[in-house]
Order: C-alpha cells, then structure tokens, then sequence
C-alpha cells in the first residue's frame, strides 16, 4: 500500500469469531478496521473470554492493521427520555467499553442518541449517561461520537451538537473523548464537501478542532445533498462524487487520521471492498 494511502479499511465480518476479523481486513489489505463486538441489532450481552482476547490480540500483533475500531449497538439510546430505555442503554453502552477495552482496540464509535422531547435535555442526558459509562469502565478505548446526517430527533448533525458532546464530559475524562466524522452524513446534514471542501474543514476546525478528529468514514451519499437521511454508496459513485475523496486522501491535514469505509458490500463484500480501498488508495498517489 501506498505510503500517502495511510492507515486505510473497512468495516468487517466477525463472524465465526473476533480473529477472524484479521483475516478479512488482510483480505482486502487493510490497514485499519472496524468490527461489532456483538449483534448490532440485538439487545443480548456477552463477555470476551480470555482466550478471545488472547487470540485476538495475538492477531492483530502479527496483522499489518494500526487502527482497531469497534461500532456500537445501534439499538442504543442515550439521549432517550423514557428511564427503562435509557437504563437499558447505558447498560449496553458500558457492555460495549468494556469489551472494545478487553480486545485492546483503539476506538469506539458511537452515534449521539435522538433526544424524542427536546434538544437540550436529550444532549445533557447524552452527556450525563456518556460520563458514567466512561467512569464505569476505566480503560485506554478511544470514544469517538460520530457526526449523524440529523433525520428525526438525531443529536450530532451539526459540529456544534458534537463539541457539546465532546466537551460536556468532566475533564478527567476528557482525554478519552474525540470524533469520527461520516463523510455521507455531513454531506446530508448539509456541510457541503462538494462546493465547500475548505470551508466545511475549515469550520470543523474552529467549532470542533481537528485535533480531535480521530477517525474518518469514507462513504458516499444515495441521497442528495442536504437531504438528513442516511443512506451510504460506493465511494464516487454518489452524490458526493469523486473530487471530495480525493481532496480527503491527498489533505496533509488528514492524513495521519485512520480512514474506514462502510459503503455497499453487493454480492461479493471482498471484491467490493477491495475496490474501493483501491480506488481510494490510487487517490492518494494522484
């Protein structure tokens, strides 16, 4: 892989198990991934064995990958108003910490919660559930809030929503705090990467810092721009297009920030995803 390329990859499959999620980021050459530590899209908890976290971390020392990242449960709500659900939440999300921890994973991604009453009370309750999940699993995991595209009552569609997220938490627990930003989701929540490259960076900087920019999700849009809905395509082949990747793989700015893809994997999610790590990574050598 192209040096330029930097730590580049995709989210991949555990299915079978944690380790072997290794083996698929080497099938694509893949220098960062990203995994479920469990099922998306149910409620059930699990512990990581010793010997998973053993195996796993053996095979990330003998993989090339550099940046190991989990995406959290999708069912999780932290900005939830209903008490049960936000218990059940917070619960889940301290499952999640301390299994990314267990791995020794580097990151954590995390979308902001839809806040269903009222914008400020759902963005404290974020923060308040995010602090006691941080205090309740101490650890070296990296939580990375993730820009959202903003459909409903989602949090973090603008970079003001995400710096309040970032800097709400106590300062002891600050340096366990940064952001991924979703370059589909952006677009769709109305940050024009097309039209305003420098600019949309150029804002993130003074209203997040790009300091705390950790990580990156290369997706392109289906929708239009501006549209708040979330819905990924390959990698210029969306409303985005090619030129806004091209900037991103080639900016001195972003280079040292790990990159993972989470477009349409079709019939053949190796193949797939092998094009357009190609295709990104021939962006970076010009």
């Amino acid at each position: 892989m192209p040096a330029t390329a930097g730590l580049l990859g995709a989210h991949v499959s555990v299915a079978g198990g944690t380790p072997l999620a290794l083996a698929r980021a080497a099938e694509i050459d893949a220098t960062a991934m990203q995994i479920f530590t469990k099922s998306a899209n149910r409620w059930a908890e699990r512990e990581v064995t010793d010997a998973e976290r053993a195996e796993f971390r053996q095979a990330v020392a003998g993989s090339v990958v550099g940046a190991t990242t989990a995406h959290d449960s999708y069912l999780i709500n932290l900005a939830s108003p209903d008490a049960t659900l936000r218990a059940r939440s917070l619960a889940a999300f301290i499952g999640e910490l301390t299994r990314a921890d267990a791995l020794g994973l580097h990151y954590i991604v995390s979308h902001p919660g839809n806040y269903m009453d009222d914008r400020p009370s759902g963005l404290a309750r974020n923060i308040d559930a995010i602090t006691t999940a941080l205090e309740q699993a101490p650890g070296q995991v990296l939580l990375l809030m993730e820009t959202t595209a903003g459909s409903g009552t989602a949090l973090g569609a603008t970079f003001e929503e995400i710096a309040a997220l970032v800097e709400g938490v106590p300062p002891g627990l600050a340096s366990r705090m940064g952001v991924c930003v979703d370059t589909a989701h952006i677009f769709a929540a109305g940050y024009d990467l097309v039209n305003d490259y420098d600019g949309v960076w150029a804002r993130f900087d003074d209203v997040v810092g790009l300091g705390r920019l950790r990580m990156l999700h290369l997706n392109d849009s289906k929708p239009a721009f501006n549209s708040r809905k979330d819905r990924h395509e390959l990698i210029g082949e969306g409303q985005i297009g090619e030129a806004p990747f091209r900037r991103i793989m080639t900016d001195p700015r972003l280079a040292g920030v790990p990159k993972v893809i989470e477009t349409p994997k079709l019939d053949d999610p190796v193949t797939t995803d092998r094009r357009m790590l190609d295709r990104l990574r021939a962006y970076a050598t010009g």
